[in-house]
């Protein structure tokens, strides 16, 4: 299943939804579960009860558990029988052109940023060194910690910081957590996972070069606004986990890498275990990948510029999608 958070492009209401892409259109899965399953209950009750399952945000939806799951299954169970009857269920139902995606969690609880591709690792050793890349890599995953706060999504603008000029992309794509735990093992980590989306962690190099000279994990160097993009969509873990996925980054169309998700040092499960050892996880957490081999424009000594799109593409999940503009 393929999960969204989006608002309505034709009124002046703000509130978020949770859909389902379903068609090549967004379900309102709130509506649907109100109106379909709960048709023969009082209104109100219906709405309560529909609120509790699909709240405005993601992250709430995530401690509905397997029962969330289980519902958004009892609606396209009754859309598949009605839809033999030859009912219109239109209403609901969103073209994409009438909605705003989000990214699927608007606000994550906490961004944890790995660097897993030892490929990738290599490259930039080797490119900022000389050197072999550190023995730290191969023993724990090492992540650094992101600002939430500067989460967008899709079509959404990059702002080019006033303090850089040399702004890159980064291709990657994470796991969002489902539900809170600690001392996670690896074996059980899958159940946390609440599913997949693409990543894509602007950086400043300049200014995160000065930092970790200071032996500084980047700090100002990635944290500005909207630098820190989420989308287009959570694609669950039974649709996207245990295959290879194609990974493609264009700029104003051109494309610039391509790589694949496999060649992870570390696993999702592997980070979860590690992340959670004396310390509690929670809905809505995010793990990232770290940059795919050739996924940022430092390795291919090319520079995105002021008015470039950028384009994402992780098979399985679709594009994201955001232009760069000079504030």
């Amino acid at each position: 299943m393929k999960l969204v958070s989006f608002i309505l492009r034709d009124n002046f209401a703000t509130s978020t939804r949770i859909g389902l892409i379903f068609q090549q259109k967004i379900l309102d899965l709130k509506r649907a579960y109100a109106e379909l399953i709960l048709a023969d209950e009082d209104p109100s009750f219906a709405q309560k009860l529909a609120t509790l399952y699909f709240p405005s945000d993601m992250i709430g939806f995530f401690k509905s558990g397997k029962r969330g799951i289980e519902a958004i299954q009892d609606i396209l169970t009754l859309i598949g029988e009605q839809e033999s009857q030859s009912n219109d269920d239109a209403r609901f139902y969103y073209e994409m052109a009438d909605i705003k995606l989000l990214a699927p969690v608007p606000r994550p609880n906490t961004i944890r940023d790995f660097s897993t591709f030892e490929e990738h690792q290599k490259r930039v050793t080797l490119q900022k060194s000389g050197g072999k890349v550190p023995d730290v890599f191969y023993e724990i995953p090492v992540y650094w910690k992101a600002n939430p706060d500067n989460t967008i999504g899709p079509e959404e603008d990059i702002h080019w910081p006033s303090f850089t000029e040399k702004l890159d992309f980064e291709l990657e794509f994470g796991v969002y957590i489902s539900k809170q735990g600690k001392n996670i093992p690896v074996e059980e980590a899958d159940d946390y996972i609440a599913g997949y989306t693409i990543f894509n962690d602007i950086s400043a190099r300049d200014q995160q070069e000065k930092e970790m000279a200071m032996t500084f994990g980047p700090a100002k160097g990635k944290d500005f606004d909207n630098s820190k993009i989420f989308g287009p969509c959570m694609v669950t873990l039974d649709e996207f986990s245990g295959k290879s996925h194609l990974m493609t980054a264009r700029i104003n169309g051109e494309l610039w890498s391509q790589s694949t998700t496999d060649g992870m040092l570390w696993s999702f499960p592997q980070m979860i275990a590690y992340i959670s050892q004396s310390e509690t996880l929670y809905p809505g957490d995010f793990l990232a990948s770290g940059t795919c081999p050739t996924g940022t424009g430092i390795e291919l000594n090319r520079w995105i510029k002021p008015g470039d799109v950028i384009e994402l593409e992780v098979e399985g999940i679709g594009v994201l999608r955001n232009k760069v503009v000079r504030m």
